[in-house]
């Protein structure tokens, strides 16, 4: 998959862990790092930064935050997705209100596509 990486996003990419919104650090500390299954945190795909990616599974997992339901922000994310599903990736996106509200359920939803093939 590096093999399709944009170098030039990598200083980005490590400010965004640095960085990380109040819900991917709940998502993270709470539920991913805990995981017997490598994920990881603003990873680099194609042209791409996105929150998380777990290679085993070929799962991505986006929070999306206000800017996301905007028109402009909908065909932004549409496009992302099909040019990541076109490398054989599945996109999952939650919002933020989600993770706030309903924790568990999104946790499970993650749990289900990154071991329903094991």
């Amino acid at each position: 998959m590096n093999d399709n990486r944009n170098p030039s996003l990598t200083d980005n990419a490590q400010r965004l862990r640095r960085e990380m919104t109040d819900e991917e650090k709940h998502l993270w500390y709470d539920f991913l790092k805990q995981l017997p299954i490598n994920i990881n945190r603003q990873k680099i795909i194609g042209n791409y930064i996105v929150d998380f990616y777990c290679a085993e599974a070929k799962v991505i997992i986006e929070l999306d935050g206000a800017q996301h339901h905007s028109k402009e922000g909908f065909e932004k994310d549409e496009k992302r997705d099909k040019d990541l599903q076109s490398l054989g990736l599945t996109v999952l996106r939650y919002t933020n209100r989600q993770v706030n509200l309903k924790f568990r359920d999104v946790c499970d939803d993650i749990f289900h596509h990154l071991f329903k093939k094991n």
